[in-house]
């Protein structure tokens, strides 16, 4: 796998997760709910940082 193949698939995996995260709310126990959508959103916002980087390198 190139790198750029390892992003894309990064990407997909955690816009994956915060999707299955929002649509699942009300199942997931309440005091898991914060946890889990604070490391989906930091997932997101690293699939965002590197898709930026690899624009430039």
């Amino acid at each position: 796998m190139n790198q750029a193949q390892m992003i894309l698939t990064f990407m997909i995996v955690a816009f994956s997760f915060a999707i299955i995260i929002i649509w699942q709310r009300e199942s997931i126990p309440e005091r898991a709910r914060r946890p889990l959508a604070i490391f989906a959103i930091f997932l997101v916002v690293c699939a965002f940082v590197l898709m930026m980087i690899s624009f430039f390198i």
